[in-house]
């Protein structure tokens, strides 16, 4: 509970900050709207303010009704002890659908930073900010989910160039192939490195390239001063986080309105 309330306290609402050009923050009461950051908006809040009943509906078809005026669809990430209780029943009745559960893990950084996990011959880490390499990197994402990734390319283009300091990518090669991709963020403000990304071509995994990606940026958040590791782990990934000493503090579920 209490790293959960940590979490809470100093990555909620996750806003980007600084702000990408042509990203817009809009607030509607306890929730912000995130809009052009993505390919599809994003609402985020610490809590609701106790909102519940009518007001909580107001409240989500505001929502509904912003993004079907955009013509965009939006992602309310839902965390398992939001409240109030019947949040995601009227999440649904207002058309918003889940998507797969992911389990926040939190760790800290010294323990994932002094790991030092073995890469596969012929594999090597290298850090990257080009756009070519970006681009490889949404292919890979495309590949391992066999869905339209491409617009990563461009989302990470920008947070780099808005602040180069803020975020690392990090691609893992086999020859000339990015066989695995992921990055961490520094959070402005907090003790907290956030890891994403983390993909692996099928075929590669296994062989400990996942374990150098995270020990990799867990250095990188250690060398920033930063004590604590987040991540946002799927089905897979959450055993091998565990091992590395991550425990889960909640879950959360991408809710997903589509106009």
């Amino acid at each position: 509970m209490a790293l959960r309330a940590v979490y809470d306290a100093e990555l909620r609402p996750d806003l980007p900050d600084p702000v990408p050009a042509g990203v817009g923050v809009e607030r509607d009461g306890p929730l912000y709207r995130v809009v052009g950051l993505d390919s599809r908006g994003f609402l985020t809040y610490r809590d609701l303010g106790g909102l519940t009943g009518e007001g909580l509906d107001a409240l989500i078809d505001r929502q509904v009704a912003a993004f079907r005026a955009r013509g965009e669809a939006v992602e309310w990430k839902l965390y398992a002890h939001d409240e109030p209780a019947d949040l995601p029943d009227r999440l649904r009745a207002a058309g918003f659908v889940p998507e797969d559960e992911e389990t926040v893990m939190v760790g800290p950084v010294a323990q994932l930073a002094a790991a030092l996990p073995l890469l596969p011959e012929g594999v090597r880490l290298r850090e990257v900010t080009g756009r070519a390499d970006l681009d490889r990197i949404a292919d890979l994402e495309s590949r391992v989910w066999e869905t339209d990734r491409s617009h990563l390319a461009e989302a990470l283009e920008r947070e780099i160039a808005t602040d180069p300091g803020s975020i690392t990518v990090v691609v893992a090669e086999a020859e000339d192939a990015v066989v695995s991709a992921g990055w961490v963020r520094y959070v402005t403000g907090t003790g907290f490195a956030t890891l994403w990304g983390g993909s692996t071509l099928p075929t590669w995994r296994r062989r400990g390239i996942y374990r150098a990606l995270v020990a990799h940026r867990a250095r990188l958040a250690r060398q920033r001063g930063r004590t604590l590791l987040q991540v946002d782990a799927s089905a897979d990934s959450r055993p091998v986080l565990g091992r590395l000493g991550l425990v889960a503090v909640t879950s959360t579920t991408p809710y997903v309105y589509t106009p």
